[in-house]
């Protein structure tokens, strides 16, 4: 009898929890799960609790939600890994990287439980923790990092979201042997243009807290406007300063351009106070849009903005960017040149890419594609392209493909595709 494989993929968030880190996982569970997978996710909630998201098994401990303390994190910690350690024995344990460092719990339960262990990379801890403003002492940094690449060296495969990142941990020691590259991919809703309606979903669109009570129909009917959209998480690896200037230069003398922020983050209070204390009308802010809006908020925008710390490069890839390229809209990269995001823009000819500070450059920009239609359509026939590569089967498939290698290395390859 052929031999069932299983899997545990560990994280802190898992819808309906929100988080780019919960999405994609959960898109990928359930593409284990239709590969004839035993899957099980281990994750935080609001209260412990073992409950079902279609096939998948989802066990989740309490945690307090927004947990920003290092003895915090220590507690979630030591508390998933217990948990790993009642749950049954998997062939391969996959540790993300929320809370950081995740991928420690991740080469401990795989040696206890005698598995296979992939650490799957969205950010690169503790190497990031400067662009996120978190400072902690140097002989501390230094001894996390070397914990760090240890596990990550031991592991059995390292799959990272981005080119930068890879070339990053092999220059900081990791066998390139060890590390496979996997982009992240947009949200299912973008490429189907349908809402997925599982319960999961419907609990997460029914939080009051997630979303707010102001109907985006109304600011679509606000009159003519050209949409500057940035949309998802303004987090503290994600600067506003030059988009705000920006903002102000054209407030006066482009008033038909309009900056829409949804989302939520650090830097969301830092917007609206701005907007408040300059008198900026160009700017609007929205909650967090349920899912079965998510393509039409998307393409609501006649143009992307992504914005990254220079200090984040090769240390993560935003995933705004894939939801971009998803609806086929120009999207304008403020951040450092050499990193996944820029050279996508650049090499699908999908956009373009501004340096953090240069104001003037970003209001041409912008500009560029209000004023000049052939521009614009230019740089949408390569985000459509792009968005044919950046599909969520296709990086599931390799995901499995790997997996599948790590945990049945001497079983013939079959060729059964995760679908969408």
């Amino acid at each position: 009898m052929r031999h069932r494989p299983s899997i545990i993929l560990i994280n802190r968030v898992y819808p309906p929890t929100r988080g780019a880190t919960g999405r994609v996982l959960r898109d990928l569970a359930r593409g284990f799960a239709r590969d004839g997978w035993q899957v099980y996710v281990l994750t935080t909630g609001p209260k412990a609790v073992r409950e079902r998201d279609g096939s998948v098994k989802v066990m989740r401990i309490k945690a307090a939600e927004n947990q920003q303390y290092a003895i915090g994190y220590l507690w979630i910690w030591l508390r998933l890994f217990f948990a790993a350690l009642r749950l049954p024995k998997t062939d391969i344990v996959v540790s993300m990287t929320d809370p950081p460092m995740l991928s420690v719990v991740g080469r401990l339960v795989a040696f206890f439980r005698k598995s296979r262990h992939i650490h799957w990379c969205q950010d690169l801890y503790p190497d990031v923790l400067g662009a996120i403003d978190v400072h902690i002492p140097a002989f501390f940094e230094r001894q996390l990092k070397k914990l760090s690449r240890r596990t990550m060296q031991r592991a059995d495969k390292n799959i990272v979201i981005g080119r930068c990142m890879a070339k990053h941990l092999s220059h900081t020691g990791i066998d390139p042997r060890k590390i496979t590259v996997i982009p992240n991919w947009p949200d299912q809703e973008l490429i189907t243009g349908e809402s997925d309606e599982s319960a999961y979903n419907a609990a997460l669109e029914a939080v009051p807290e997630f979303y707010g009570s102001k109907n985006y129909d109304e600011l679509l009917k606000d009159g003519p406007k050209f949409r500057v959209l940035y949309a998802g998480n303004i987090g503290r690896a994600h600067p506003v300063d030059t988009i705000l200037r920006a903002a102000e230069s054209l407030n006066e003398t482009n008033p038909e351009v309009e900056f829409i922020f949804v989302g939520d983050g650090a830097g969301f209070d830092k917007i609206a106070h701005a907007r408040a204390r300059r008198g900026l009308q160009n700017i609007r802010l929205l909650p967090y849009q349920p899912n079965s809006r998510l393509k039409e908020v998307m393409e609501s925008g006649d143009i992307h903005i992504v914005s990254m710390k220079d200090e984040a490069a090769g240390c993560l890839v935003p995933s705004k960017l894939y939801s971009a390229l998803a609806v086929a809209r120009p999207c304008v990269f403020v951040g450092p040149e050499a990193c996944e995001a820029a050279k996508v823009v650049r090499d699908f000819k999908a956009g373009q890419v501004v340096q953090q500070g240069r104001v003037r450059e970003l209001v041409d920009a912008i500009l560029l594609y209000r004023n000049d239609g052939d521009l614009w359509f230019k740089a949408h026939e390569g985000a459509l392209e792009a968005g044919k590569v950046f599909i969520p089967s296709d990086s599931m498939e390799a995901w499995i493909s790997r997996a599948r290698d790590i945990a049945m290395p001497n079983e013939p390859r079959h060729s059964k595709k995760a679908a969408a």
